[in-house]
C-alpha cells in the first residue's frame, strides 16, 4: 500500500524536459521502497492580438506551459532507479489555436494531448528512456535564466501563432505569426532514448521517435542533443545545442540544428540567446536581457526585453522582426505565478504586398499543484 511520507519532493529538472522550475505534491512510498508522486498545473490566461484591423480576444490556455496533470512511480532496484511517468494536458483551447476566423473549442481532449507515457531507467551508465515523451533534443532551443518564459520566449507563436497579418487593404494575408516567428526545438514523441551520465556539467543524450499519437502521421525524428549546466562562482549557465533529423512520407525530409545559452549574475541580470536554421526553411536569431530580485516579500519578481529577428521563414527573401517586454511575480506560498506580457511583429517579404505590423498582449497565472 502507498503511505504518505512527511517531506514534499522538488522535481529534478531532468524529470521535466528542461522547463522551469516545478512543484510536485506529497510523496507516498510503497512498502518496496518505492515512491509515488503527483504533480500538475493550470495556466489560463487572458490574450488579445491587434492586427492593425481589428481587435481579438479570448481567453485561453498559455501553451507555452499548458495545463497538465501527471503521476510518477519510482522504484529504486540496487543502484538503479526505474521510473514510470504519465502526463496529459487537459486539451483546453490553446493560445496559439485561436485566430480572426476560427476559435477551438473550449474542451476537446484527444491521445495526442499526451505528454508523457514512458519508462525511465536510470543506472551508472546513464538514463534509458522507452515510451511517449521528450525527445533527446527537446528543450534544447529555449534554455533561459530569465525567468520570464511564462509571457516572454524565443517559442513567440505560442501566444498568438494562429493569427495572420493583414496587408494594407486589410486583407487576411495567410501568412501566420507562428510561421513567420518560428523556433526550432526537439519534440516529443513515441521513443528510445539514452543519456549519458553528467560530466563536469555536460549531458549527450540521443533518441530515436515515430509519431505514434497522429493517425495518418508516420513521420520519424532521429536527434542528439548536448546540454551544459554549471555554477562558476556566483554566475549559473544553461547552455544546449541540438539537431534533428525529421523524415516525413511524401513530403522533403527536415533537418533543423539550434541552440541557446543563458547567463545569470548575482545581481539577478540574465542574458539569454537562441538560434537555429531549417534546410527546408531559414534562419533566427533571439536575444533576450532580463532582471530578477526579490521586491516583494511573496516571492521574486522577473522583468524582460527581448528580440527575434527571423529571414525566409515563410518565404525566400523574407523577414519577420518582433520585440516583447514581461513581467513575472511569484507567490511562493500559493505555488503561484502571475504574469503579463506585450508584444509587436513585423513582416515584409519580396512581393509587392505591404504587411500591417500587429501587437498582441497577454496577462494570467499558473497555479502548481
Amino acid at each position: 500500500m502507498f503511505k504518505p511520507s512527511a517531506k514534499i519532493v522538488v522535481v529534478p529538472l531532468a524529470w521535466i524536459g528542461l522547463a522551469s522550475a516545478s512543484y510536485a505534491g506529497p510523496v507516498y512510498e510503497t512498502g518496496s521502497g518505492g515512491t509515488f508522486t503527483y504533480s500538475g498545473q493550470f495556466n489560463l490566461a487572458f490574450t488579445s492580438f491587434d492586427d492593425g484591423e481589428e481587435t481579438t480576444d479570448q481567453f485561453a490556455d498559455n501553451e507555452s506551459s499548458n495545463s497538465r496533470i501527471g503521476f510518477r512511480i519510482v522504484q529504486p532496484f540496487g543502484d538503479n532507479q526505474l521510473t514510470f511517468r504519465f502526463e496529459t494536458a487537459f486539451g483546453f483551447a490553446a493560445s496559439d489555436e485561436f485566430s480572426q476566423t476560427s476559435e477551438p473549442d473550449d474542451i476537446d481532449w484527444d491521445r495526442t494531448n499526451l505528454r508523457h507515457v514512458d519508462f525511465q531507467y536510470k543506472t551508472g551508465f546513464g538514463t534509458f528512456y522507452l515510451g511517449q515523451g521528450s525527445m533527446a533534443s527537446d528543450g534544447i532551443g529555449d534554455r533561459s535564466l530569465a525567468g520570464t518564459g511564462l509571457a516572454s520566449a524565443v517559442s513567440i507563436g505560442d501566444v498568438a501563432g494562429g493569427f495572420e497579418f493583414r496587408d494594407s487593404t486589410g486583407a487576411l494575408t495567410g501568412v501566420e505569426i507562428g510561421d513567420a516567428f518560428a523556433n526550432f526545438d526537439g519534440t516529443r514523441a513515441g521513443r528510445v532514448r539514452y543519456d549519458t551520465p553528467e560530466f563536469n556539467g555536460f549531458t549527450l543524450s540521443l533518441a530515436y521517435g515515430e509519431n505514434i499519437l497522429s493517425e495518418g502521421n508516420d513521420d520519424e525524428f532521429y536527434d542528439i542533443g548536448l546540454g551544459y549546466e554549471a555554477e562558476i562562482g556566483t554566475t549559473e549557465i544553461e547552455a544546449g545545442l541540438g539537431y534533428q533529423v525529421r523524415e516525413r512520407p511524401g513530403s522533403a525530409d527536415r533537418e533543423d540544428v539550434f541552440g541557446s545559452v543563458s547567463v545569470k549574475l548575482q545581481s539577478g541580470v540574465s542574458l539569454t540567446f537562441a538560434t537555429g536554421e531549417r534546410d527546408t526553411a531559414g534562419t533566427y536569431f533571439y536575444g533576450k536581457i532580463g532582471y530578477e530580485a526579490d521586491w516583494l516579500a511573496v516571492g521574486s519578481t522577473a522583468v524582460s526585453l527581448d528580440y527575434y529577428s527571423g529571414s525566409d521563414m515563410v518565404s525566400v527573401g523574407d523577414s519577420s522582426d518582433s520585440f516583447g517586454i514581461a513581467l513575472v511575480q511569484d507567490f511562493d506560498q500559493q505555488n503561484v505565478e502571475a504574469y503579463i506580457g506585450y508584444r509587436d511583429y513585423s513582416y515584409e517579404d519580396d512581393t509587392a504586398a505591404t504587411f500591417q505590423d500587429a501587437s498582441s498582449f497577454i496577462i494570467g497565472a499558473r497555479w502548481r499543484f
